[in-house]
């Protein structure tokens, strides 16, 4: 191989890329622009359903009639906004009002007739009153509650909460005037009290979901930005007619695949490297003013430690998905036809979705020898400030491997001049089985 053929082709190769609007577009303003607008889109969208959530009725039912003295709970459900009680318009004229002025009548329907108003979807939640255990009857004014609902249903299991929350808070004001009654003073009531309190720091927080979104979307971003260069350079250009032109250059056939295997690693870099400074700089102004509605205070910053082990992980998952998409994509005749070849690389995208997916799960021996989720799995570590270098060393070295298995077997292929001059007509795996076919008969290529 000689450099200098190298170079110019590789700069011819990069030239030609910001003169193709697809590459553009797919290999530098995706990387720039989805994420934060896909971010913006996707939190919108879970406001807007939150405030429809929120402006649902909860239509509830009673079977059994509210424990007597506590006419106050029915009070506090019905009052309690989004809610409201199936059948109570048509008992304005029959309301019950105890001393306190606390209602005490509800209407009332059969088992049967609630269960099939809650099936038919005509109402939300069927709440029944029970005399409690045996143990509980000592503490006079004690009930249970049983609420039914329909799991398959959004606003059943919204009405669900909404009524055990009501029963909630009045249980507790209900415990705390039960025990003034009995003379049990303020410190022996809460000495059982549970308390809890969060330790992690608003950088923690923001480290977390950095983690978890960089370290899936990298991989994704990475593998885009090889997929339309490595179709166009390699079946793009047996399309356009100009592989043969190519090979007619004073340049050796491992100084053109060099250049183009380089050129598409590179621009999978780069949209690598665009997509996490397009989602450090978006996520910050997308998701710190939801969470701080919510109260929680978040801080994104990535430590500098774990900057070079991102820039590696690019590198050779860029290195990886460059020679795995070129290899397969070379035996298309058509850039269409080179895009349906390549969808196999795919495929393991999903691997770090299902093996990273835990947050209370780092790298291990064995994760660190599965490609592309180990790379995944090493940059969620370091973005969290984890850095097990052992295992950070073998995931490299398990890419670095794989990534040259697949050199060796595009150097196999580029011996074979059916290959090279287009002759041959199928896929990879087509190419690799007549081969060994014809390796087992004696027939030489």
């Amino acid at each position: 191989m000689n450099l200098r053929s190298i170079w110019i082709l590789y700069v011819r190769e990069l030239r030609s890329a910001l003169r193709e609007r697809t590459i553009v577009v797919n290999s530098i303003l995706m990387p720039i622009f989805l994420y934060p607008v896909m971010l913006w889109v996707l939190f919108s969208g879970f406001n807007l359903v939150q405030g429809l959530s929120e402006g649902v009725t909860s239509r509830v039912i009673f079977t059994t009639p509210a424990p007597a003295g506590h006419g106050e709970l029915l009070d506090s459900i019905r009052a309690r906004e989004g809610m409201s009680i199936v059948g109570w318009e048509n008992l304005a004229n029959a309301r019950e009002v105890s001393e306190s002025g606390a209602l005490e009548g509800v209407p009332l329907f059969g088992e049967g007739e609630a269960l099939a108003r809650l099936r038919e979807g005509n109402a939300d939640v069927v709440v029944t009153f029970f005399e409690p255990p045996p143990e509980g009857q000592a503490l006079p004014g004690n009930f249970r509650v049983r609420l039914r609902y329909d799991r398959a249903e959004g606003r059943s299991v919204q009405a669900r909460d909404r009524v055990e929350a009501v029963v909630e808070v009045y249980r507790n004001l209900w415990m705390v005037r039960q025990a003034g009654t009995l003379g049990i003073d303020p410190e022996a009531r809460f000495q059982f009290a549970l308390s809890s309190e969060n330790v992690s720091s608003s950088q923690d927080l923001g480290a977390m979901v950095l983690a978890q979104l960089i370290s899936f979307f990298l991989v994704i971003m990475v593998a885009l930005g090889c997929f339309v260069p490595a179709v166009d350079t390699t079946a793009g250009e047996r399309e356009r007619s100009t592989w043969e032109t190519l090979m007619t250059v004073a340049a050796s056939r491992a100084s053109m695949v060099t250049a183009k295997y380089l050129y598409v690693a590179t621009l999978g870099i780069a949209a690598g490297a665009l997509n996490v400074v397009a989602l450090f700089i978006s996520i910050g102004a997308v998701i710190r003013p939801l969470l701080e509605d919510a109260g929680e205070s978040i801080t994104f910053s990535i430590p500098l430690k774990a900057i070079p082990i991102m820039m590696a992980g690019a590198a050779s998952l860029a290195f990886f998905f460059a020679a795995a998409m070129m290899i397969l994509a070379s035996f298309a005749r058509s850039f269409k036809d080179g895009q349906a070849m390549v969808q196999p690389v795919y495929w393991l995208i999903f691997l770090p979705f299902i093996l990273g997916g835990q947050t209370d799960r780092n790298l291990t021996p064995a994760i660190a020898s599965i490609p592309v989720a180990n790379v995944s799995m090493m940059i969620r570590d370091a973005v969290t400030g984890v850095f097990i270098w052992p295992l950070i060393a073998q995931t490299l070295i398990v890419t670095l491997a794989t990534v040259l298995l697949c050199l060796v077997a595009a150097r196999y292929v580029l011996r074979f001049e059916d290959f090279l001059l287009g002759s041959f007509d199928g896929s990879f795996w087509r190419f690799v089985r007549d081969r060994m076919s014809a390796g087992k008969n004696g027939t030489a290529y």
